[in-house]
């Protein structure tokens, strides 16, 4: 019978997991997945790389003078016969003409094209970053569940372990079926609560795959908890953010807006061309000739004066794009910020209190079944509130850790 769908994918990935040398299988650390992530040579990062390394290629190309025209033509050609030597002033001309940009054009093009380089290798760190955030929360994520695997199967077999009481309580006379089947339907539903963990570690799984490759994300996990780099004090962090990535992108393309109101301003500059040019006659004198041409502006109003207001604009518009960039980083640093302390808090209270308070009651109410004192429902979902008490704390902690990656996207760290 064919594999369904459902069925098929896991069964792939599986099967390609399995594939992977035995040698490959030591533990992947947080820290490792990160450095293989950013180390990776990523076509979305290497492109930024390509464009900077073309741009600094037209920052040269773009400063030359232009290429010199060369002219030959006869001139003074009589049109009565069109014979060339009838006429004294009938010639040969061959002459060349170089022109001249206005003012320091091309040495403000030059600076121009190195600042969209800049924003170029910008975009690049800022991708490097977003991988380093991204393999960290897909990492985060593999972990969560891989945890919640091994509590959900601890929990499972407390079930089982209870299902033998039932059974005996039966058997004695003392208690339900009722009790034996409420194990049953229990363990079951565990159950399938571990084919839907294997089902989120298995997406969790295939977003490390497209950061570090399949060899290295179907290594297994260390059973110790990860621990993140430090990130600097809020207020370092907060006035840091000009350093961000997105940021300096925008610094970039404002330094690059200058220079386009500065090549605006060359424009009220004459622009001047050279040329000479040799006339070769029949039997009469050659002529040799040189001149100056100048193009004067004139009529700035519509030219001139509009090309420099539309830069202006366009680098007003910029800077109220960083403007906007920067209110955006600040809320997300006091977003993660706040999750951070909030989640560290949670979870200092479950681990003093909450999760003590769900095994003692537990504990109790086992005690009281034995005793008579308690019915087997109330023992149940006391365990199930273990369990759920267990997952709960665990995800707090993933999710302070996210937050803690989220800081660090912010401040930057050394896989810059």
């Amino acid at each position: 019978m064919p594999l369904s769908i459902p069925t098929f994918i896991p069964a792939a990935l599986a099967g390609m997991f399995l594939a992977v040398p035995v040698v490959a299988q030591t533990p992947l650390g947080l820290g490792e997945s990160v450095t293989i992530a950013v180390q990776a040579n990523d076509p979305s990062v290497m492109l930024f790389e390509e464009r900077a390394l073309a741009l600094e290629e037209r920052a040269i190309a773009d400063s030359q003078l232009p290429d010199p025209t060369v002219m030959a033509r006869m001139q003074n050609v009589p049109l009565s016969s069109f014979d060339i030597n009838r006429e004294g002033m009938t010639q040969l001309s061959v002459g060349i003409r170089q022109a001249f940009p206005k003012g320091k054009s091309r040495a403000l093009t030059r600076a121009k094209r190195q600042s969209e380089a800049m924003g170029e290798r910008m975009r690049k760190q800022l991708a490097l970053r977003q991988i380093a955030l991204q393999t960290r929360n897909a990492w985060l994520e593999m972990y969560y569940w891989q945890g919640a695997r091994q509590i959900t199967e601890q929990s499972q077999a407390q079930i089982i372990d209870l299902g033998g009481v039932a059974e005996m309580q039966f058997a004695s006379g003392r208690g339900g079926a009722q009790n034996v089947l409420r194990i049953d339907l229990e363990a079951s539903l565990l159950g399938a609560r571990l084919v839907e963990i294997d089902r989120k570690m298995d997406v969790a799984r295939t977003d490390m795959i497209r950061l570090i490759g399949i060899a290295n994300a179907a290594r297994p996990l260390p059973d110790a908890f990860p621990h993140l780099p430090l990130f600097a004090a809020a207020q370092d962090m907060q006035s840091g953010l000009v350093q961000h990535p997105s940021v300096k992108i925008f610094d970039a393309r404002l330094a690059a807006r200058d220079r386009d109101i500065d090549i605006a301003g060359e424009q009220y500059k004459p622009g001047f061309a050279v040329e000479g040019a040799y006339g070769a006659r029949d039997r009469r004198s050659d002529f040799g000739s040189i001149g100056v041409s100048v193009s004067m502006p004139l009529f700035t109003a519509n030219r001139q004066d509009r090309s420099l207001n539309a830069a202006k604009r366009l680098k007003s518009s910029t800077r109220l794009g960083r403007d906007a960039q920067l209110l955006e980083l600040n809320r997300e640093l006091g977003r993660s910020y706040a999750q951070w302390v909030r989640l560290g808090e949670r979870i200092t209270l479950y681990e003093t209190d909450v999760l003590s308070r769900a095994q003692d009651t537990a504990e109790a109410a086992l005690n009281g079944y034995e005793n008579e004192t308690a019915d087997f429902a109330e023992l149940v979902r006391a365990e199930l509130m273990v369990l759920g008490t267990e997952l709960t704390m665990l995800r707090l902690q993933i999710d302070r850790e996210k937050a803690h990656a989220a800081l660090l996207y912010l401040d930057g760290d050394n896989h810059e």
